[in-house]
């Protein structure tokens, strides 16, 4: 698509070649590397968002592999939980657990409440609504436009999953897959979604105090570890502010052009830019990374200005 530590050395001594501590050497005098230095341990802690104590999470490389371990840790099921939110128990969108993971952070997981069946008037084309998912296959709304058709309607909350709509489970799908179903409904007809709320702190009585404090902690790490689809997880540097801000513009525009919101497409276009010299290598650069999608020219120059604003501070 172009348009147009390692140890102190020992002294010298005549008879031996200088060697690393922690070095051993082989019969003809060499050096033998010693034993690699041993994985580092990621631990994190956790809690259900509705109250429990804490617990201890490591070794995982997904957002699955995570839910199965706080799963395992509170001994429920894995398709119990809804999605995470960070260092809030609070269903606040802002605080998403996405494909990072502040070293210090303290996850909450949301689980299945209360189910409910409402029956909604499409009265205009737009529902006023913007739907993520959790990355394993649940749907839910993350914002709710003021004096939307979603807005009139008090029992659809943010925070609600949507498992079908008129009849047909939509568990499994993607955000998109969602929100284009919802709007190839048709207009001034009515239609039925069946929703879960995430189970709410007064569900099982007050919460614990231990559960309190742990809420008031907000992560203060200056690294993260970055989820990944494919591949083994990394830790990597907390984004610059101006890098944070550039991803969640882009995360905009891919909503504005697009229909849909992704942070971790967001990032790999954020990427693929941030070194590139002019549009058209961002072009070449955002084809060979995401041939599959067809962007069209004027969302791919606001994606470049997005980028240069990010570097220049």
């Amino acid at each position: 698509m172009p348009l147009g530590l390692r140890g102190k050395k020992k002294k010298k001594s005549k008879e031996t070649a200088p060697l690393v501590e922690g070095e051993q050497t082989d019969a003809g005098g060499g050096s033998v590397p010693g034993p690699p230095a041993p994985a580092r341990r990621l631990v994190f802690h956790t809690q259900l968002a509705h109250g429990s104590p804490t617990g201890r999470v490591e070794d995982f490389s997904s957002i699955q592999e995570l839910y199965a371990k706080i799963a395992g840790v509170f001994e429920i099921s894995p398709s119990e939980i809804l999605y995470c939110t960070l260092n809030t128990p609070k269903v606040d969108m802002e605080r998403l657990l996405g494909g990072q993971i502040g070293l210090q952070d303290l996850i909450f997981a949301h689980v299945k409440g209360i189910k409910k069946e409402v029956n909604v008037y499409k009265s205009d084309d737009s529902l006023g609504l913007t739907i993520t998912d959790n990355g394993v296959g649940y749907a839910f709304i993350k914002r709710i436009k003021d004096g939307g058709t979603i807005d009139s309607v008090k029992t659809i909350c943010v925070g609600d999953h949507i498992e079908s709509i008129n009849g047909e489970s939509v568990v499994g799908k993607r955000h998109y897959d969602v929100a284009k179903k919802l709007k190839e409904l048709k207009k001034e007809e009515l239609f039925t979604m069946k929703l879960v709320e995430p189970k709410k702190e007064f569900d099982i009585g007050p919460r614990s105090k231990a559960g309190k404090s742990s809420a008031e902690k907000v992560g203060t790490g200056r690294e993260t570890l970055r989820l990944r689809s494919k591949g083994p997880a990394t830790v990597e540097e907390v984004p610059s502010e101006a890098k944070a801000k550039a991803i969640e513009k882009i995360d905009d525009l891919l909503e504005l052009y697009m229909g849909i919101r992704d942070i971790d497409l967001a990032t790999t276009m954020f990427e693929a830019g941030k070194d590139k010299g002019n549009p058209d290598e961002f072009c070449t650069a955002l084809n060979e990374t995401l041939g599959d999608f067809a962007f069209p020219d004027e969302f791919v120059f606001d994606l470049w200005g997005a980028i240069g604003d990010a570097r220049r501070g």
